[in-house]
């Protein structure tokens, strides 16, 4: 049965066309935009073969509640298409790169973190089924298209699935601010997690403890803490530094 859900914004849907063209049911343009960034969205669509539905500005601001839309929605089948940590694990080439995420509960958090991973190669972004947000509209619109190109795996139990990443020989990394160990000291090249932790809380007790590690970002000004967005895209960035000096 299909999971049916709107979603906003140029890159959003003309990322969901590209990825996956029969899991968008129609799309709704404002009938008032006429310019060059809607006309190549329009010529996707018909070249997809996408249903399009021409519509008032009034109407998309009333479908987006308050959602910036751009002009452009969407209505698409949201099933997942990984929903295994399996079947991404066990096609990957290289050392893997993931990014554990324990309990993130803001849209735009998860969706910049999303985004920050298809920047640098992740393989997929863990994070626990329950308090934690998922793939919302916001979420796809702030990726600007990650959330279609990077695979999000939703698990029970994150402790777990950390020792099951170790059993594979997955060195678990976790980002805290009490760490001893700063990112400049911090020297991996192989199969690699790094592990963040909720707005404000951290990581949870039983996560921290079953990491392998706890690295802190280090930090010069008067702020305790980043976003934890901003920690993930300096992590990621740190772990493909190296792996390519």
């Amino acid at each position: 049965m299909a999971d049916l859900r709107l979603i906003y914004g140029f890159h959003a849907v003309t990322s969901r066309i590209r990825q996956n063209p029969d899991g968008v049911l129609e799309i709704y343009l404002q009938s008032q935009r006429n310019d060059p960034r809607m006309r190549d969205l329009i010529k996707l669509a018909e070249d997809s073969g996408v249903r399009m539905i021409p519509v008032d500005a009034k109407r998309l601001d009333g479908m987006a509640g308050g959602t910036r839309h751009q002009g452009v929605a969407a209505r698409v089948d949201a099933a997942r298409r990984v929903q295994h940590l399996e079947d991404v694990l066990d096609t990957i080439e290289e050392p893997p790169l993931l990014l554990v995420l324990d309990g993130v509960q803001d849209p735009h958090n998860l969706g910049a973190c999303l985004r920050s991973a298809d920047a640098f190669g992740v393989h997929a972004v863990i994070a626990p089924k329950d308090r934690a947000v998922g793939i919302t509209a916001t979420v796809e619109k702030v990726a600007c298209g990650a959330a279609e190109t990077v695979p999000y795996i939703t698990v029970t139990n994150i402790a777990r699935t950390l020792r099951e990443l170790q059993e594979r020989n997955i060195w678990v990394v976790g980002a805290a601010g009490e760490a001893e160990q700063d990112l400049h000291g911090f020297k991996h090249k192989g199969a690699l997690a790094w592990v963040l932790g909720a707005e404000g809380e951290g990581l949870r007790r039983l996560t921290r403890e079953t990491c392998d590690e706890l690295v802190r970002i280090p930090m010069l000004g008067s702020v305790e803490s980043l976003n934890v967005s901003v920690s993930a895209g300096i992590c990621l960035f740190e772990a493909r530094r190296q792996r390519a000096a």
